[in-house]
């Protein structure tokens, strides 16, 4: 952007070309209780803010005066729905304010209004295919910023064109490389594996169970004790309707103090890879998955479900020791304790 002009600095008060408009102010013959204390220069253009909406003006000095207050306050919601009403009436060449845009969000990424305007843009140049590089961009700068991810998935939904989608699981699989614990980028994964609709028939929805098992429990194995992985695998397990104790002989291992290193097994389990050497164990998860596992049997395995959680109370998950025991109380209307 251009640096402010002289003229640019003046109030709007003081500019000649603003002479016509009466502004007005925020509180009018009242005293508010908790008064918001302005920079003058905001109090001055909301005030012919006020007064230009009153008249219904959308004129291009409306623009300029919406992007000011725009860029004193990115969540004024007036200003923003005003000037794109503004800049449908003006047919504005929409290209030029996804631009401007592109400047706002970088600067104000987690602020919605930002992201709602350049939503109705878009959906005026019916032109997704660069909102996904200029997303990816953004989200270098945050990689798990909701409004940018919620973005992404929107422009996805929306448009549901098959060249957008065709690329997508390999963008999130390189943002998993990038973080494996960014719980953004497994739920975006899980929106175009599950949320999304299966393109290619029904005949594929069990291929597709089957290569996120094998996706997560790779990234478990790296790194065990994510919670963001985990909670990936009991969705897929949910959203496919199968019992966890299916998962019982991947879960096990990472469930105990120490990995069964002692002696190499004879055949290798590629399908249920063993935790790393490095792996910090036992892992909370993994115990809450093999208790569930224990409860979801019923009440001969209630005993063993019990155990576990109190292995979490008392030494394991400390910090949601209340959780636990509630867990336990529970169980105990079920099973003699």
């Amino acid at each position: 952007m251009d640096v402010p002009t002289e003229e640019e600095h003046l109030l709007y008060s003081q500019r000649p070309e603003w002479a016509d408009v009466l502004p007005l102010e925020q509180y009018e013959n009242i005293t508010p209780l908790a008064p918001i204390f302005y920079t003058d220069e905001y109090k001055d253009a909301t005030n012919y803010f006020r007064g230009i909406v009153k008249s219904e003006e959308m004129t291009p000095r409306v623009l300029e005066l919406t992007e000011d207050i725009i860029r004193q306050n990115p969540g004024h919601y007036s200003a923003w729905q005003y000037r794109y009403k503004t800049l449908m009436a003006l047919k504005c060449p929409l290209d030029d304010e996804l631009k401007l845009m592109d400047e706002l969000a970088v600067k104000h990424l987690k602020t919605y209004q930002v992201w709602h305007h350049r939503r109705l843009l878009v959906q005026q140049t019916r032109n997704p295919g660069p909102e996904l590089e200029f997303i990816a961009n953004s989200l270098q700068n945050d990689m798990k910023n909701y409004h940018t991810w919620s973005y992404r998935q929107w422009i996805l939904a929306y448009f549901n064109d098959d060249e957008l989608w065709s690329h997508e699981l390999d963008f999130v699989e390189s943002m998993l490389e990038a973080d494996v614990r960014n719980n953004s980028a497994w739920h975006h994964r899980f929106f175009i594996a599950f949320q999304s609709g299966v393109r290619n028939g029904d005949q594929d929805r069990d291929a597709i169970v089957r290569r996120e098992l094998a996706f997560v429990k790779e990234r478990i194995a790296v790194a065990p004790n994510n919670a963001s992985a985990w909670n990936y695998l009991r969705g897929i397990l949910d959203h496919a309707k199968t019992p966890y104790s299916e998962l019982q002989a991947f879960v096990k291992p990472y469930s105990l103090p120490q990995p069964p290193f002692g002696t190499p097994p004879e055949v290798v389990d590629l399908e249920d890879p063993l935790p790393s050497k490095e792996a910090q164990l036992p892992c909370v998860a993994a115990i809450e998955f093999m208790a569930d596992i224990y409860e979801e049997a019923g009440s001969g395995d209630l005993m063993k479900a019990t155990e576990l959680w109190r292995s979490l109370a008392n030494e394991h998950d400390t910090m949601r020791r209340r959780y636990w025991e509630y867990r336990i109380k529970e169980a105990s209307k079920t099973i003699k304790i």
